[in-house]
This record gives structure tokens, sequence and C-alpha cells, in this order.
């Protein structure tokens, strides 16, 4: 059980003690923080108003009920959007002219856990300086209440997937008649969470024949909500059974996205990204950014295209602050995470989704046919558990004095470039682990890397 406070927002687990973990007083003293932040941030105004809303977790109707109070007690106003996802709440914070917003979220964390992801007036991810702004608020208790007089009001609005939906459908390389035309038959995994109720409706709305599995947002995650393929038997059965076109898996949140093909075999959460950069870039063609840990693909793919891709440290706002600064035209995640700024500069799947049949439908091909115009590179994603006595920056720090002589980048733990495979080693900002990521050839190739490295790793932490 613990509570981890870092540039992804606050993020714990639900019960246990004050401090170590997502209570309601830790909830509470967390989005106060954020209250006296917005208000320094855009002083001298008279109405404050914060856009909220929440995955389909079990805990969080009492999270948003808890955070919604805490703002209205500081004379904020609330614009409760209810059930939605985290890319529906970034749109819509801009278009209600809203001061900031928060989203109740652990993305892809399992169901005991639970998070507050902080947004500025743009919808978009607080900086690592705001963040650490609010946790020393947060540390220091000068948090003022409003007087009787005036405090904030709850308005309900439950319009906002509708109209996240409406957003996606007016992008202009978002091709309605040719996938209306194609007639599509599509397998959703949602995971019983918000993607239950957002992806299947965008999907009828293109004219696509939708069977669901785990699409009631009740929270109760039918299997472990990191959409990766040995979660996901029941996703790769059912698009078997019905003949479909191919499925879909997006995490709790939506702001990642994971297709299978008619096959049941995974297209790869890899290139969910390499394939919408591929449609975007033949129309548009531009500048790509993905994160360290992302696939080599998407740089072979932009500069077939005549771009330059660049690299950023992980973590989504890092991300949309490299795009901003190159002008890229798409860039994202590895995970699944599809930011184009067309749209917004925010991971959705539901844009992912919409490029992706648009892509198709161009293309006239299968899925499996599709994957197969790609560069192949395999990838390995492995973990290990942080415990209390292992000093991580120390052994990051070893690492790279032992591969000094290699291609390497230190702006996000430590990543070496070798001629034919690299590595990234980096403690997470989300769980408490070291992630190992390492993309070869070969996935035999990538497992190899990357066990040589926690055996590594395991060497230097016994020394």
């Amino acid at each position: 059980m613990t509570l981890i406070k870092s540039i992804s927002g606050i993020r714990g687990t639900i019960g246990g003690q004050v401090g170590d973990n997502l209570t309601p007083i830790d909830a509470v003293k967390f989005a106060a923080a954020y209250g006296v932040w917005l208000k320094q941030n855009r002083p001298n105004k008279e109405d404050y108003r914060v856009v909220v809303g929440r995955d389909a977790r079990i805990s969080g109707k009492m999270i948003q009920n808890l955070v919604m109070n805490t703002l209205i007690g500081q004379g904020i106003n609330v614009i409760n959007i209810g059930l939605s996802t985290t890319p529906t709440v970034e749109v819509a914070v801009p278009m209600e002219h809203a001061d900031g917003g928060i989203i109740l979220t652990a993305s892809h964390n399992p169901k005991q856990w639970n998070a507050l992801k902080l947004l500025n007036e743009k919808g978009e991810f607080l900086d690592a300086v705001e963040g650490a702004k609010i946790l020393e608020i947060a540390e220091s208790n000068a948090i003022d209440f409003a007087d009787v007089d005036s405090l904030g009001k709850i308005t309900k609005n439950d319009a906002y997937i509708d109209l996240h939906i409406i957003e996606v459908l007016d992008l202009p390389l978002v091709t309605v008649k040719p996938i209306e035309s194609a007639k599509f038959r599509v397998v959703v995994d949602g995971v019983n969470s918000t993607g239950g109720i957002a992806i299947p409706l965008l999907l009828e709305r293109l004219g696509v024949d939708v069977i669901k599995i785990h699409c009631e947002p009740n929270g109760h995650f039918p299997h472990n909500p990191e959409p990766l393929k040995e979660h996901l038997t029941d996703l790769s059965e059912a698009v078997k059974k019905h003949k479909a076109d191919f499925g879909i898996v997006v995490d709790p949140d939506v702001d990642r996205l994971a297709f299978m093909d008619e096959n049941g075999e995974m297209f790869g959460e890899e290139y969910t990204l390499v394939a919408c950069a591929d449609y975007v870039l033949s129309r548009t063609p531009g500048n790509t950014v993905s994160n360290m840990s992302s696939t080599r693909a998407l740089r072979d793919v932009t500069e077939k295209y005549g771009g330059t891709y660049e690299a950023s440290a992980v973590g989504e706002v890092n991300v949309v602050k490299l795009m901003k600064k190159n002008k890229v035209v798409i860039g994202g995640e590895g995970n699944g995470g599809i930011i184009y700024p067309e749209a917004h500069y925010g991971r959705d799947a539901l844009v992912g989704v919409a490029l992706f049949l648009s892509l198709l439908a161009d293309k006239n091909m299968s899925v499996s046919q599709l994957r197969k115009t790609y560069p192949n590179y395999f990838m390995s994603k492995k973990k290990i558990q942080l415990t209390p006595d292992l000093d991580v920056d120390a052994i990051l720090k070893e690492i790279e004095n032992r591969y000094k002589n290699e291609q390497l980048t230190t702006i996000d733990g430590v990543k070496i470039d070798f001629p034919e495979n690299w590595v990234h080693l980096r403690k997470s900002n989300t769980e408490p682990i070291i992630r190992i990521y390492t993309e070869a050839k070969s996935q035999e190739e990538a497992n190899k890397l990357a066990d040589k490295f926690i055996e590594e790793i395991g060497e230097i932490a016994k020394n």
C-alpha cells in the first residue's frame, strides 16, 4: 500500500493510514492544495471553475465527492462531468472556459488504486514545477476556505463524451464516409470502465458493427487493466469467434489504446502510434516526438516522409513540451498514447481509433497485412519491484559508468543505444518499480538483453 506524489499526479491505494495511502484525508488535502494553486496561478478572479470527471473505479464516486466538495468549500465552482475519460476532461476544460480540471483515475493500475490527475486552464497536465508547488502547499497546510456566503456550486453536465466524439468526427483527417462504407466489425474490450461507454459510441457514429465485451462501467476490472497481450485472451477469442476485422482495448481512463488483428494476435501496443503517425504524415508531413521508451519504428516512419523524430523524457507533460517546441504533427507514447495537436495536447484513444479506422479504410487491407508494412522491432517491458533499501539513483549511476563508451541519454534514467538494439532503465513515476525496456530485431534478443540488465542490477544492489 502506498502513496506516490509525482509529475503524473497524486496516486495511491485506497484504505490504510493517512499519508501512506490515498485516504479521504489525503484526497481532501491535495484537492485543497490544487484549489490554492489555481487561485495563485490566476489571481484577482471572481469566478473560478474546475471540471471534474472520473473513470469507473469502485472508489471513484467517493473520491470525486471528496474532491468536489473540497473545491466548493474554497469558493470554486465545479462542473461535474461524472463518468468520463481522461481526454474528455481535457477537452471539456477549454470548452467550459474553466480554470483547470481534475481527473480521478489511476490509469492502468489495478482496482485498489486511484489518483488525482491535475490539469491547467488549457486542459493539459501540470508541469513538474507546478506539481511541486502543489505538493509544497499541501505540506504547508496554508489553505484558506471560503465563508458561508462564498461557497462554490456544483453543476452536472453529462454531455461531454458526446461533445468529445463530435470534436473527433470533425477532425479533417477523420474520413467518416469511407469508414462507413468499409462496414468494419470490431470487438471492444472496455475493461469495465468508461472506455466501455465512449469507444462503442464513437464506433457506432462511424457505422461500425460493434461487439462489446467487458463494457459495463462498474470498476470490477475483468483482467489486469494494463492493455498487454497476456491480459487479453478474452478479446482474442471474441475477435476470432465473431470473425471481426479487429479488436480494440483501452485502459480504464481511455488514454491508452491497443489493437488486435483479425487473427486474434496483438498489433503491438507500440505500433498504435506508428500506424496513426503513418496516416497523419502521409497527408500532413512533419516532425514527430515520442518518449525514450518507445519503438524506433516511429523514427523510421517519420524519416520516410522527410520529417525529423526526437525522443523526450517519459511522462506525457514531457512529450507535449517537446512536441510544442518541435512543432510536430503527431506524437505520443509507445504505450498506445496518441497525441494529435489538431485535436488537443493529450493522449486520446478516441482520436487514435478514428485515425486508425481512416487509415484502414484508405489502405483497404487487413490489420495483419497493415502490420507487415512497418519495420519489425520487438520490445521487452520488464520491471524490478523496489524495496526501501534499494538506492535506485546509485544503481543507475553505476550502469552509466559501466557503459560510458556507448551512446547514452540520461535525461530520464539511463538509455543505452547500441547499434542493433537499446535498453532504457528508469524509476517509474506511477509505481514503486524500476522499469527495464529493451528493443531489438527479435523477441528473444529483446528478452535476453532485459534479463542481462536485471541480473546486472541485482549484482550492483548486492555490493
